[in-house]
């Protein structure tokens, strides 16, 4: 780009950091803003020759300055002057042409062409680094005339944290200018380009850290190898590199694993010389202590369990986890009864480096450690909403809802009125069932209050607000009676049955629709649209629900908040629609 245009004089809203939580943004801030003076000032320093090869090849190449200076906007909306080497002509074409570059731009002189192919002519930004205007990485500072056309939401957002030299979208865009064809470049950079950097930005900005900030500077280098030039990176790859996914999967594990392997060493070595000698010294329980971390999670990348999110992971991933320390114990038991080295030995044991029982005792207590720090979060959850369930006379929050059956509808609604911002607006006081066997049982953490012919004593002793009927294989009188009764107490009841066949139909709809170009709906799905108040779906509909439960579920373990919400909505959308049709 070639521009000199006033900076915009926007102001992002600056937050100040409070409390714990925030103490790591800070710390991780403060490790980049060092990483940054190292590396440009370093970086200076070692390229000050090549810089001075290349000023004498610019100014043979073409009469002008060796250096551009661009008007961009910096951190907090503040302009500032980026550094550049002069990569166009000194004439007037170059100043007054337009603003970014396509293939084939005659105001580049051939020199130049180089330099911007092989991004060498970024390489002066190295200063403004190391002046604080930029970063090494961060989202690409923007003349003020292409922020302005940025909503004012993302221009918040990316100007809250300093421009880098490089980014997720740099990597991704490094040739953008083949992308740019001869004609109104600025326009088709605004339409095509620049909404999908700015998407990148954003997410970039939403996901930074110091771990993610390497990872994009390692693949900015490969990006720029002759080899790998054409190749493109995966998107996902550049927000979750290699280096922060071996630390938070395996690195960060292996030195927590390490402590509490260590403290189940320790802790079993005080047991057992509470029954008899045992002189193992710090060398040797630490020694042990390493051992069993590093064989535990060499054998978690082998099973595949460092690729557990373990805040949200299933109560079955404990079964893995028990596997790994058992296997981890049985590998240490052959080591110690096959490998029993001279220098280490213990005079009671013989040539024994370890007891066998203490092996297996360690053993045990490391797996519950590892278990407890994976599931702690999850433990210490579900602790207190038990505690808060059983406290008698406890104030509830939000709107009182009783949810009419016990199945897996049922427990779709739970499961939705518990998560994000729905868990603070509603509180579930209990289900309603006929089934004997239910009765008075806990299910999903509910407890069931009664039979449906208790619904109006029910919702008067609870304070209900809000009646969800979630009973879909049922015969339409018996549903009629229930519904009957839930309506007979003057409170909103939601049919999630019906809202459920109206969100498959739609899926089924738009399914068949991607696949037919004339957009219009087939004669045999408006044959089989369920009407609110007919009997339960066919199979298939219900093979629909089970697919779009796994979505959810899908959505939710991949933290992707925005598209899990939008799922939700969409279900309060037809609830709308429903009240709007008569049908609650």
């Amino acid at each position: 780009m070639n521009e000199s245009i006033a900076p915009h004089q926007h102001q992002a809203n600056v937050k100040l950091p409070v409390g714990l939580s925030d103490l790591w943004q800070v710390v991780d801030r403060a490790a980049r803003r060092t990483l940054d003076i190292l590396i440009s000032g370093l970086g200076i320093l070692l390229l000050l020759p090549g810089f001075l090869i290349l000023a004498f090849l610019i100014k043979r190449d073409s009469p002008g300055p060796i250096y551009y200076w661009g008007n961009r906007v910096g951190r907090n909306g503040r302009p500032f002057r980026i550094l550049k080497f002069r990569t166009m002509y000194e004439d007037t074409a170059s100043y007054n042409g337009p603003k970014v570059t396509g293939q084939g731009d005659p105001r580049i002189t051939p020199l130049g062409q180089w330099l911007r192919d092989t991004k060498i002519n970024e390489l002066p930004q190295l200063w403004n680094v190391l002046k604080g205007d930029m970063s090494l990485v961060g989202p690409r500072p923007e003349d003020s005339d292409f922020v302005a056309h940025w909503p004012a939401d993302v221009r918040e957002v990316l100007l809250s944290v300093r421009p880098g030299i490089t980014s997720p979208a740099s990597v991704l865009y490094r040739d953008e200018e083949s992308m740019l064809q001869a004609g109104n470049v600025v326009d088709q950079y605004l339409k095509v380009i620049l909404p999908s950097k700015l998407r990148l930005d954003l997410l970039y900005v939403n996901h930074r850290s110091f771990l993610t900030d390497l990872d994009v500077m390692f693949w900015t280098v490969l990006a720029l190898l002759p080899q790998l030039k054409t190749r493109r990176v995966p998107e996902h790859l550049l927000f979750w590199g290699p280096l922060a996914r071996f630390i938070s999967r395996y690195f960060s594990w292996f030195v927590l694993d390490c402590l509490v392997a260590f403290g189940a060493v320790a802790l079993t070595g005080l047991l057992w010389r509470s029954n008899g000698p045992l002189e193992l010294g710090w060398s040797i329980a630490m020694g042990a202590a390493l051992a069993i971390a590093l064989i535990f999670s060499m054998v978690n990348a082998l099973l595949g369990i460092g690729r557990v999110v373990w805040s949200r992971a299933d109560f079955n991933d404990v079964f893995a986890l028990a596997l790994s320390s058992g296997l981890t114990t049985a590998i240490l038991l052959v080591a110690n009864a096959v490998w029993q080295p001279r220098a280490l030995a213990v005079p009671y044991l013989g040539h024994r480096l370890l007891p066998s029982g203490l092996i297996m005792v360690s053993g045990v207590l490391a797996f519950s450690g590892f278990t407890l720090m994976r599931y702690r979060m999850r433990i210490f959850t579900g602790l207190s909403e038990h505690w808060i369930t059983l406290r008698s006379g406890a104030a509830t929050t939000g709107e009182r809802v009783l949810i009419v059956g016990a199945g897996e509808v049922s427990n779709l609604a739970s499961y939705l009125l518990r998560k994000a911002e729905l868990g603070q607006a509603y509180s579930i006081v209990g289900l309603v069932d006929d089934a004997p066997r239910k009765q008075g049982a806990r299910i999903s953490g509910v407890r069931v209050l009664g039979r449906t012919e208790e619904i109006p004593q029910l919702v008067r002793a609870h304070d209900v607000g809000l009646i969800i009927y979630a009973i879909e294989n049922i015969r339409r009188p018996q549903r009629d009676r229930i519904l009957h009764l839930c309506r007979s107490t003057g409170v909103q009841t939601v049919i999630l049955p019906d809202v459920l066949q109206s969100f498959r139909s739609q899926l089924s709809v738009d399914h068949v629709m991607a696949d037919d170009p004339t957009g219009e709906v087939p004669s045999f799905l408006e044959e089989q649209s369920i009407p609110a108040g007919n009997t339960a779906p066919s199979p298939a509909d219900a093979a629909g629900l089970d697919n779009w439960l796994v979505e959810i579920d899908r959505l939710m373990q991949a933290e992707a908040w925005d598209a899990a919400h939008a799922q939700v909505q969409a279900m309060q959308r037809q609830v709308v629609l429903q009240e709007h049709a008569g049908g609650l």
